[in-house]
C-alpha cells in the first residue's frame, strides 16, 4: 500500500451544475443570469424605477436639499468627480490597508482555534466582545491616541473586519467529512498536512464569505471613522456636503459608496467561481 496521502476530488455537484458563492450557505442559491432577456429585463427595471423617481420628485416639486432627482446626481457625480476622487483614494487605501491586516489576524486565529480548542476558550470572549462593540464608538479614542491621519480609521477596519472573516473562516474549518480526515491519518498524514489538503480547501467557500462580510464592514467602518474625524475620505465629502446642504453631490458620494460595495461582492464572487466553484 502506497504512503501518499490520497487527493480529493473537488468535482462538480452530480447535476453538472456549478456551486458559486451565491449558492454558499450564507446567499440564496439562484441561477444567476443566464439569457439576454434576463439583462434587458433588469435594465428595462432599472429604467422605470429611475424613471419614476425622476418624473415623482419633479411632478411634486421636491427641493433639491430634501432629495434631488437622479439626474442632478449624476451630473453632481460628473461634475464633482475630480473633487471627490482623491477622497476615494484615501478611502480605498485604509479600506485595503485595514482589511489585509483584519482579514490575516482573522484568518490566523480561525486555524489556531480550529486546532487547538483550549485557545478558543481563551480567544473567544474577546472576539465577541470586538464583534458586540460597535467599532466607531471607538473611533475617538482611537484619534486621541494616534491622531488625525490614517493610523486610527486602518486600525477600526482592521477591528471591524477581522472578527466577521475569523468567524466564516473558523466555520468553515468545522465543516469538513470526518471521513475524509479518518482516511488521510489512516494514510500517516500529520494534522499539518490534514489541515492544508483538506480543511483548508474545503472551507475556501466560507473563507470567501467571511472576506466579502469583512469587507462590507470595513468599508462601513472606514467611511464612519471619517465623518467622525480627519478632513480627508468620502466620509468627510458626506460630512461636508450635508453641512452645506449639497444634496446632489452628498447622493453621489452616497452613489460610489454604493458601486464600492458591488464592487466587492463582485470581486468576491468571481474569486469563488474560479477557485470554489464546487459543493463543499
Amino acid at each position: 500500500m502506497s504512503d501518499a496521502i490520497p487527493e480529493f476530488s473537488r468535482a462538480k455537484s452530480g447535476d453538472g451544475q456549478d456551486v458559486s458563492l451565491t449558492n454558499l450557505s450564507a446567499f440564496a442559491s439562484g441561477p444567476g443570469i443566464k439569457s439576454g432577456k434576463e439583462v434587458a429585463a433588469i435594465l428595462a427595471v432599472a429604467v422605470i424605477i429611475i424613471g419614476g423617481i425622476e418624473l415623482a420628485l419633479r411632478l411634486f416639486h421636491v427641493p433639491l436639499y430634501i432629495m434631488p432627482p437622479p439626474s442632478s446626481i449624476a451630473y453632481a457625480l460628473f461634475d464633482e468627480f475630480p473633487l471627490i476622487a482623491p477622497h476615494l483614494g484615501y478611502t480605498l487605501v485604509e479600506l485595503v490597508s485595514g482589511f489585509a491586516v483584519g482579514a490575516a489576524v482573522g484568518l490566523m486565529l480561525a486555524a489556531v482555534i480550529t486546532q487547538f480548542p483550549f485557545a478558543e476558550k481563551i480567544v473567544a470572549p474577546y472576539i465577541l466582545l470586538l464583534v458586540t462593540t460597535p467599532m466607531l464608538a471607538l473611533v475617538p479614542l482611537l484619534i486621541l491616541r494616534f491622531g488625525f491621519g490614517y493610523t486610527p480609521r486602518i486600525i477600526a477596519v482592521a477591528l471591524a473586519a477581522g472578527p466577521m472573516v475569523m468567524i466564516n473562516a473558523a466555520t468553515g474549518f468545522r465543516r469538513v467529512d470526518s471521513a475524509k480526515i479518518a482516511l488521510a491519518r489512516s494514510y500517516g498524514a500529520s494534522t499539518l498536512q490534514i489541515f492544508w489538503k483538506i480543511r483548508a480547501p474545503m472551507a475556501l467557500p466560507m473563507i470567501l464569505v467571511g472576506l466579502m462580510i469583512g469587507a462590507i464592514f470595513g468599508l462601513l467602518t472606514a467611511v464612519g471613522a471619517e465623518m467622525v474625524g480627519g478632513g480627508f475620505g468620502l466620509g468627510n465629502r458626506l460630512t461636508t456636503y450635508s453641512s452645506m446642504i449639497q444634496m446632489p453631490q452628498f447622493f453621489a458620494v452616497v452613489l460610489i459608496l454604493s458601486m464600492l460595495g458591488i464592487l466587492i461582492y463582485v470581486l468576491f464572487f468571481l474569486i469563488g467561481k474560479k477557485w470554489a466553484s464546487w459543493e463543499a
